[in-house]
């Protein structure tokens, strides 16, 4: 019962907050956003126990600390590299999430995605590479653990059970669109309602894995 009020709760405040970032209304969302990731924090939490959960949870809360910190990016880069590295950390957990969680079987698979993955990581970095100055070392550890995180999510697709499976890929392949406009906007130019398709894939990502480990282990 707790956990459908909570997840309620973080649908209904999430969908509140990119309401006010396409009216424009940001100045108002800003004071939203460090509420919405704790909710997911709190879904995990009343949550029976399971082993990878206390990782689950440091991860959410290694999220909120580079939302909090990104808020306050454009007053010094401090901000913005502090907040890279909090994510950076969250991703990092994520992989092992995956990994920790993920039955080892014959299913290659995957392995075919490799291609696929290397692309993305070149692309994005070249789109990048000329405007990244003195972050191009930051951002290129940044690209290549977010490209891990898509691959041991791929990996979790084709090893993991039905629905978790699908709810993990997803919920990587919007943390990649999240991160990659981002970048875009931080770095290139200017993508329209950036702030919008940011957080919009950004929490349905938090969301879709979250529940998709809750899922794998039958706590909800």
């Amino acid at each position: 019962m707790k956990i459908k009020k909570y997840t309620q709760s973080y649908i209904v405040f999430c969908s509140l907050y990119l309401l006010l970032l396409i009216g424009g209304k940001e100045d108002m969302a800003w004071w939203l956003k460090p509420l919405l990731i704790p909710i997911l924090i709190s879904i995990v939490s009343v949550s029976e126990p399971f082993k990878t959960q206390k990782t689950l949870l440091f991860a959410l809360f290694c999220s909120w600390i580079g939302d909090v910190l990104l808020m306050f990016a454009d007053q010094h880069s401090l901000f913005f590299i502090s907040g890279l590295v909090s994510f950076l950390i969250a991703h990092l957990l994520y992989i092992y999430l995956f990994q920790k969680q993920t039955i080892h079987n014959e299913n290659k698979s995957h392995l075919k995605f490799i291609p696929l993955v290397v692309v993305y990581l070149l692309v994005v970095l070249s789109i990048l590479w000329e405007t990244l100055h003195e972050m191009k070392i930051p951002v290129t550890i940044y690209a290549i653990v977010i490209s891990l995180m898509l691959f041991w999510s791929i990996k979790a697709y084709f090893q993991w059970g039905k629905p978790s499976n699908y709810w993990v890929l997803i919920g990587a392949s919007l943390f990649v669109i999240s991160d990659s406009v981002l970048a875009v906007t931080k770095f290139h130019s200017l993508i329209p309602m950036s702030s919008f398709w940011i957080m919009s894939t950004y929490l349905a990502a938090q969301f879709c894995i979250a529940f998709a480990i809750l899922k794998y282990n039958r706590k909800i």
